[in-house]
């Protein structure tokens, strides 16, 4: 099933159906370990809705923390090494990828994250900007995996590639995130590897696009997150980015006006727009 976040409703799709919550607490509803049961029950005899009650969704966050995960895929650290390269940084990147532990980073909260089919943002001190597909985990308070969605990474490639030590910079600025469309959640944990699509339009013209899958990711989700809650406490919950295996090439930058495209079967599509 499927859960959408609106202004003064929440919104759950079973199958082709949906159904309407009125007047609950976004946090509360979600951060439930049980979470695939609690939507069970909350839309059993209920009457579906019809389709124009879908207008008006909100990226799935409230009082939640988006984190990010950094080389998790092959390709990620082939991408962080080739534009590292000329400053020494390589080595770090090459370094995480084998580490036991692996690397975690704040990405932004709700104000700075944007849903589908609203805008993103490049950083303007920045010439090399790409989005980041990303499968992205929902853990309740307890750590548990009840729910996925879609991540949109956005990143400045030669801010991070100056220095690891900028990558605060080049990850989390305003308008870095998208978030959505919706939290996928199963009834159990999944376990079969998604597809993950990148497409990248400009003047309705595909100019990039590539996909993956996420048995290619070295990391286990269960792993990312016991190490994002150790020592760590999320209240309302979490969001957590899994990382990347698709990288652009380095002649490629996104610019202002085009439409970012990122797919993960069982999900969804999340749109956004450069601005």
């Amino acid at each position: 099933m499927k859960v959408y976040k609106k202004e003064n409703e929440i919104l759950i799709q079973n199958e082709e159906l949906f159904y309407g919550l009125p007047d609950q607490d976004w946090d509360t509803f979600i951060n439930d370990d049980q979470l695939f049961k609690k939507i069970q029950s909350a839309i059993a005899g209920a009457t579906p809705l019809g389709m124009k009650h879908f207008s008006g969704v909100q990226p799935p966050i409230a009082g939640q923390e988006l984190w990010a995960s950094g080389v998790t895929y092959f390709r990620s650290k082939q991408g962080r090494e080739e534009e590292s390269k000329e400053t020494g940084g390589a080595v770090f990147y090459t370094k995480v990828y084998d580490a036991p532990r692996p690397e975690l980073f704040f990405k932004a909260t709700k104000n700075r994250i944007s849903g589908s089919d609203q805008a993103v943002r490049i950083r303007r001190d920045s010439s090399w900007n790409v989005p980041e597909p990303e499968l992205t985990l929902f853990a309740t308070a307890n750590g548990k995996i009840v729910g996925y969605t879609i991540g949109n990474d956005m990143s400045s490639r030669d801010i991070e590639g100056q220095n690891p030590l900028y990558l605060p910079q080049a990850k989390t600025y305003d308008g870095c995130a998208g978030l959505g469309p919706c939290i996928y959640v199963p009834k159990t944990p999944l376990k079969v590897a998604l597809e993950i699509e990148l497409a990248i339009e400009r003047n309705s013209i595909v100019v990039f696009e590539e996909s993956i899958s996420t048995n290619r990711m070295k990391r286990k989700p269960r792993e990312l997150v016991d190490y994002l809650f150790r020592e760590s406490s999320f209240p309302n919950g979490a969001f957590l980015m899994t990382g990347t295996g698709i990288v652009p090439p380095p002649d490629f930058t996104l610019e202002l006006g085009d439409t970012i495209h990122i797919n993960i079967e069982k999900i969804g599509t999340l749109t956004n727009t450069v601005e």
